[in-house]
């Protein structure tokens, strides 16, 4: 949201020379504290090249422009308090740390860009809230790459050349054996409340 508040129109980039842009994003970048890449703005200038405008750039697609973004950024303030108070409740159940501390559990930032996930058609058997739940844990595994069980056993399926529902299920299936073995063996290591 913050690139497109300065850049909202693709003639901010495209009208200027490539070295012009190039110190502009680097500038911009520093007030912001983003990471500058060299070979990101060449990439924003050629694909701000090839674009053709719809929209005029005047101070109406500028305004509409800027409610959108003023819109989008009071939705994710939004969607961070409601993740804040989720994790704030899941907080205070017992299981808590030792299912946070499986992979994949709590993402975190990743922005690798490597990997597209592919449209499923899944079982309708069962919760189809816990099925995207898994399905996201087992994304997140992927785009991630750690040095883990069911990473491991994931990627193997997929080099021997398994569907994507296959050994995307096949990891859920593991991940829950590793989950509800982990959250017992914990919960039965708590002391008996009388």
């Amino acid at each position: 949201m913050d690139f497109i508040d300065t850049y909202w129109h693709v003639d901010c980039v495209r009208k200027m020379s490539l070295s012009a842009f190039t110190d502009h994003y680097q500038k911009w970048c520093a007030r912001r504290k983003y990471n500058f890449s060299k070979s990101k703005a060449e990439e924003i200038y050629g694909k701000a090249k090839e674009l053709i405008p719809v929209l005029p750039k005047d101070s109406f697609t500028k305004r509409i422009i800027q409610q959108a973004i003023d819109q989008l950024n009071a939705a994710s303030q939004t969607v961070e308090q409601l993740r804040a108070l989720m994790n704030e409740t899941a907080s205070k159940l017992p299981e808590y740390p030792v299912v946070m501390a499986m992979k994949g559990v709590d993402p975190g930032v990743n922005d690798s860009g490597d990997y597209s996930q592919k449209s499923v058609h899944a079982s309708k058997h069962g919760s189809p809230v816990l099925r995207k739940t898994l399905f996201q844990i087992m994304d997140v595994l992927i785009k991630t790459k750690p040095d883990d069980t069911v990473y491991l056993f994931m990627d193997k399926k997929r080099s021997e050349g398994k569907p994507y529902y296959v050994y995307m299920t096949a990891g859920a299936n593991k991940f829950l054996r590793i989950y509800y073995g982990r959250v017992k063996e914990y919960l039965s290591s708590l002391p008996k409340s009388k």
